[in-house]
C-alpha cells in the first residue's frame, strides 16, 4: 500500500476534526465558512483511493485501523458530497442576511426570531463547530476498520449531533434534543457493551474478525440491534427522528437524513456474526423493517408540516433496507448481493432525501410552479421513477428475492406495496408545501446549487456506479414491476388530495409528532403528580431519624441533606444538565481532537 494512504485516509475525518477545533479557539471569526472544504479529502478519496486501501496508526486508540472496502467508498462518496452540499447550504441559510428569516414559514426554524434577523456570530460559530464534529464522525466510522474506532466515531458523531438538534434554542428544540439524547445514551451503551462482548469472543478488534471469528452470542446480537437501531430508526426505536428532524435547522436536517442514520445500517453489515445461531435476528430484522415501512407511511400521511412528512420518511425507506439485511442474514446465498444492493439504496436515499430538506428551506423563498420542480424532482427518484435512482435501487432489491433460493413471495409483495406508499407519501409532501404562503425572494447560489448538485448526482448515479443494474433494470417486466406501484400511490394520493380540497377537508392529527413518544411523556407526567412528592417525605422521614440520633449528628446530616436536595433541584433543570453534559462532551471531542488530528 502506497505510502501517501496513511494520512490520506486519516486526513478524511482529521480536516474536519481540526478546523471544528480551530474554529472553537477562534470563536468569533469567519472560519465557519471554510466549512464545506472539510469535505475534499473525504470526496478525492472516495474517487482516487483504491478499494481495500487500509492503514494502522500504532499511537491512536490502542492501535487504530482505517480502511475502504467497496460498500464504505459508495457511502464515503454521498456522504461527503451530502455534508459538502449542506456546509453551502448553511453558508446563505444561516449565514448573513442570504439567510435570515428563510426558515420562519417551515419546519419551526426561527418561528421565535426577529424577521429577517440574522443569526448571531457566536451561533454560527457554535452550529459550525457541532456541524464539523459530527461530520468527523460520520466520516470516521465509515473508514473504521477496528471496533475501538468505530465507536468512536459513532459517538463523536452521535453526541455532536445534539448541539445541531438544540442550535434553535426554542422549547421545541430542548424537547427534541433531550429525547434525542436521551435514546442516544442508550444506545451507546448498548452498542459498546455488544462491541465488548464480541471482543471477548473473537479475541481481536478488527471488525472482519468479529463478525466471522466471533461467537454467535444472543445477547451481543440483541444489543448491537438496541444500540444500532436507534440511529437507524428501527422501529420501535425511532422515537427520537419524528422529534429531531423538523427542530434541528435545515441544514442538519439534510444530514441527519440523509447520512448519519445509515450508520446503524452500515454497522449492522459490519458487525453482526454470522451463522444459524444468529438467523433470528434477520427474522426480525425483517418483520420490524416492514413494519417500519409501512408505519412511516402511516404516520407521515397525517403530519402537517413537511420536515415531519419526510422524517416518517425517512423511518419508511430506512425499514426498506433493513428488510432487504434481514434476508440477506436469513438466506447466506444472497447475501453478498443483496449487501451491495441495500448500500447502493443506502446512497440513493441519501442524495434524494438531502435534496428533498434542502428543499424545504428553498420553500420559504419561492412559490408555485417553482415548489413543484425543485420537490418533484427528488420526489419522483423516491418514488421510484424509471430512469432514476430510485427505480434501480428498488428493482436490484427485489431481483434477488425473485429467485429460487428462497421462498420471500410476501415479503416481495410487502414491498412492493411500500412503494406505493412511498408515493402517496410524497403527494402529501408536495400538497403540505404548496399551501405555504409568503412572499417570493432571490434565492442565493448558495441555496440552490447544494439542491442542483444533489439531484444531478442523484441522476447519474446509477449509471455509473452501477451501470449493469441500471441495464439489466431497462427489462419491460422489471420496469412494470417498478411502475404500477408508483403509479397506483399517485393516484390515490391525488385523488384524496382533491377530494379534501373539494370537501374542506383538512387531514386529522390522529398520529401527533412523535407518535409514541407523546403517550409516554404523558404517562411520565401522570407519575411525577402521583409520586412526585415521595422524595419529599422520604427526606422528612429521614430528618426524624436524625434527630433521634443527638443535636449534632443531626445538624451535621441536615446539611448534607440540604445540600443533596439543593442539588439534585438544580441537576433537573435542562439548563444546568445542557451546560454540565456538553462541557463533558466538548472534552472528550478535545482529546478525541488532538490524538487523531
Amino acid at each position: 500500500m502506497s505510502a501517501a494512504v496513511a494520512p490520506w485516509l486519516a486526513l478524511i475525518p482529521g480536516m474536519p476534526l481540526l478546523l471544528a477545533f480551530l474554529l472553537a479557539l477562534d470563536g468569533r471569526g469567519a472560519l465557519w465558512r471554510l466549512t464545506p472544504l472539510a469535505v475534499l479529502p473525504a470526496l478525492l478519496g472516495a474517487v482516487l483511493l483504491p478499494v481495500g486501501a487500509s492503514a494502522e496508526y500504532p499511537a491512536v486508540l490502542l492501535g487504530a485501523e482505517l480502511a475502504l472496502d467497496p460498500i464504505g467508498r459508495g457511502l464515503l462518496l454521498v456522504t461527503a458530497l451530502l455534508w459538502g452540499a449542506a456546509a453551502v447550504f448553511a453558508q446563505g441559510y444561516l449565514g448573513g442576511s442570504a439567510g435570515a428569516g428563510v426558515s420562519r414559514l417551515i419546519g419551526s426554524e426561527h418561528r421565535h426570531s426577529r424577521p429577517g434577523a440574522a443569526p448571531t456570530e457566536p451561533g454560527l460559530v457554535r452550529f459550525h463547530v457541532f456541524f464539523l464534529l459530527a461530520m468527523a464522525g460520520n466520516l470516521g466510522l465509515i473508514l473504521a476498520g477496528d471496533a475501538m474506532v468505530f465507536y468512536a466515531f459513532f459517538a463523536l458523531m452521535s453526541l455532536s449531533s445534539v448541539g445541531l438538534v438544540v442550535h434553535e434554542r426554542t422549547r421545541e428544540a430542548w424537547r427534541a434534543g433531550w429525547v434525542y439524547l436521551g435514546m442516544t445514551m442508550l444506545g451507546e451503551v448498548a452498542l459498546f457493551s455488544g462491541l465488548v462482548l464480541l471482543v471477548h469472543g473473537a479475541g481481536g478488534h478488527s471488525l472482519a474478525e468479529l463478525a466471522s471469528e466471533a461467537p454467535a452470542s444472543p445477547l451481543a446480537a440483541a444489543l448491537l440491534l438496541i444500540g444500532l437501531g436507534i440511529k437507524a430508526g428501527l422501529l420501535p426505536l425511532h422515537l427520537w427522528l419524528p422529534l429531531a428532524h423538523p427542530a434541528a435547522p435545515t441544514p442538519a436536517s439534510a444530514v441527519l437524513s440523509g447520512a448519519m442514520i445509515k450508520a446503524g445500517l452500515l454497522g449492522w453489515m459490519r458487525l453482526l456474526p454470522e451463522g444459524e445461531a444468529t438467523l433470528w435476528v434477520g427474522d426480525l430484522l425483517v418483520v420490524l423493517g416492514l413494519l417500519g415501512a409501512w408505519f412511516g407511511v402511516v404516520a407521515g400521511v397525517f403530519q402537517s408540516r413537511p420536515k415531519t412528512i419526510l422524517a416518517y420518511s425517512s423511518i419508511s425507506q430506512m425499514g426498506l433496507m433493513i428488510a432487504g439485511l434481514g434476508v440477506a442474514i436469513q438466506v447466506p446465498a444472497l447475501a453478498p448481493v443483496l449487501m451491495a444492493v441495500v448500500g447502493f439504496y443506502a446512497m440513493h436515499h441519501g442524495l434524494a432525501k438531502g435534496a428533498l430538506f434542502l428543499c424545504v428551506g428553498i420553500a420559504g423563498r419561492v412559490r408555485g410552479p417553482w415548489i413543484l420542480a425543485y420537490v418533484g424532482l427528488p420526489a419522483l427518484a423516491l418514488a421510484g421513477l424509471p430512469l432514476t435512482s430510485g427505480w434501480v435501487a428498488k428493482t436490484a432489491l427485489k431481483v434477488p428475492m425473485e429467485g429460487p433460493l428462497a421462498d420471500l413471495s410476501v415479503v416481495l409483495w410487502v414491498l412492493t406495496l411500500a412503494a406505493a406508499g412511498t408515493t402517496l407519501l410524497m403527494v402529501r409532501l408536495v400538497a403540505v408545501m404548496l399551501r405555504e404562503r409568503g412572499p417570493s425572494r432571490p434565492l442565493p447560489l448558495s441555496m440552490s446549487m447544494p439542491w442542483l448538485v444533489l439531484v444531478v448526482a442523484g441522476v447519474l448515479l446509477p449509471w455509473f456506479w452501477v451501470p449493469d443494474w441500471t441495464e439489466a433494470s431497462l427489462d419491460a417486466y422489471r420496469l412494470w414491476s417498478v411502475l404500477w406501484p408508483m403509479l397506483l400511490g399517485l393516484v390515490v394520493g391525488l385523488l384524496g388530495w382533491a377530494v379534501a380540497r373539494w370537501r374542506g377537508w383538512g387531514m386529522p392529527g390522529w398520529i401527533p409528532e412523535g407518535d409514541v413518544w407523546v403517550p409516554l411523556e404523558r404517562l411520565g407526567g401522570w407519575w411525577l403528580r402521583v409520586f412526585g412528592g415521595v422524595p419529599g417525605r422520604v427526606h422528612s422521614l429521614w430528618d426524624g431519624v436524625m434527630e433521634l440520633l443527638g443535636e449534632g449528628v443531626r445538624g451535621f446530616w441536615n446539611g448534607v441533606l440540604a445540600w443533596a436536595v439543593r442539588g439534585e433541584r438544580r441537576m433537573v433543570q435542562w439548563e444546568v444538565m445542557g451546560v454540565l453534559f456538553l462541557g463533558l462532551v466538548l472534552g472528550v471531542f478535545l482529546v478525541l481532537a488532538l490524538s487523531l488530528g
